[in-house]
């Protein structure tokens, strides 16, 4: 009788651990279908301390307008703020010396004039005489040379004359182009010397706006830059610019760099002199975005990091460009490959595998 029963209970034992092990490798497979938990952040771009950047409306061209001759100054037309059009008169000084020079080389070339005259009457003498063989030869070559002596004595009487008169034409100072009046250094009766700086004189049909920008943000600028501009009494009233001048060296001081931002069609209440707040439209552009140091995975020596999808919830690996080294080793600063609002996993990222699914839990550090 016990031979019997033995088979039936072998058969029993065999079939439950069958059993067993289907479970075993069901709950196994659920295991790995299971989204695997992870933290993540969301990738925000650094926000710029400075968004609006204090400036002053200047002339693009200013001109220092100065007398090109020695003189007394007799009249001055014009006074800070006065606009003026191109060839207008604005200052003049005594011309009795230049018209007296006029004169003196009006009397010159009269005087050379006359001179060429007669040898012109001596070298046709001298001809006839040759002609004839009355005269000798050799006084027909000296009246020649004599002729073209005079001949060229004109020449350099004339010359002296047009000098004389354009040097007349320095004792009336006229403006070279359509401008106002932004200072003025010499007052009538003063005696100016050749050069000296009489009056100054802006352009006002070309305008910019200057302003000193930090180190830190100088980077992410370039040419061509559209920049937002305002008036800092009223900023209702705006206007826009191209910025066409970078400072190429900070300052010794402020370590600042220099911009000129061209606001040329800008309405007529942005003044030379005006105090005004440029900032660039697309100023968080292009800027770094600050990750922990844990999300970086290194991969055939280039940094990556993993990126989660919200629709499918699984990551994908994505390769980035770090800034360099930082005195603060918990994040790190990320240039390119990376976009503004990506969830970016910062725990557990040696463990995942590309397009794993995941379930994520958002990390609260900065």
């Amino acid at each position: 009788m016990v031979g019997f029963y033995r088979p039936h209970l072998s058969c029993s034992l065999l079939a439950t651990l069958a059993i067993l092990a289907g479970c075993d490798q069901d709950a196994g497979a659920g295991e790995t279908t299971r989204p695997r938990p992870v933290k993540s952040v969301t990738a925000k771009a650094a926000q710029m301390e400075l968004l609006h950047l204090p400036g002053i409306v200047q002339a693009r061209v200013e001109t220092d307008l100065a007398f090109r001759t020695l003189g007394r100054v007799v009249s001055r037309k014009v006074s800070v703020g006065e606009l003026v059009r191109a060839g207008d008169i604005v200052a003049e000084i005594d011309p009795i010396a230049l018209q007296l020079s006029v004169r003196s080389a009006e009397a010159d070339l009269r005087n050379a004039e006359a001179q060429f005259e007669n040898a012109l009457l001596t070298q046709d003498r001298k001809r006839r005489l040759a002609s004839t063989s009355t005269g000798s030869i050799a006084d027909l070559d000296l009246a020649d040379q004599m002729l073209k002596s005079a001949w060229a004595g004109v020449g350099k009487a004339n010359a002296s004359l047009d000098k004389a008169r354009e040097q007349l034409g320095y004792a009336a100072l006229t403006a070279e182009f359509d401008g106002v009046v932004t200072a003025t250094w010499a007052e009538v009766g003063q005696t100016v010397t050749a050069g000296q700086p009489v009056l100054k004189l802006a352009r006002l049909d070309q305008r910019d706006v200057v302003v000193d920008v930090p180190d830190a943000y100088f980077r992410s600028l370039r040419q061509g830059d559209r920049f937002d501009v305002a008036l800092q009494l009223d900023n209702t009233l705006r206007t826009s610019g191209l910025l066409h001048e970078i400072g190429p060296q900070a300052d010794a001081g402020t370590r600042t760099h220099r911009l000129k931002i061209a606001i040329d069609q800008a309405p007529e209440v942005f003044r030379l002199g005006s105090v005004v707040t440029a900032a660039p439209p697309d100023l968080l552009q292009g800027r770094p975005i600050s990750v922990p140091a844990t999300a970086v995975v290194k991969k055939d020596g280039a940094d990556h990091v993993w990126v989660v999808d919200p629709a499918t919830h699984a990551v994908s690996l994505k390769s980035v460009r770090l800034d360099t080294p930082s005195t603060d080793i918990r994040s790190v600063r990320i240039l390119s490959g990376l976009k503004d609002g990506e969830e970016v996993v910062v725990a557990g990222v040696n463990e995942l595998a590309e397009g794993q699914s995941v379930r994520t839990e958002q990390d609260n550090r900065p």
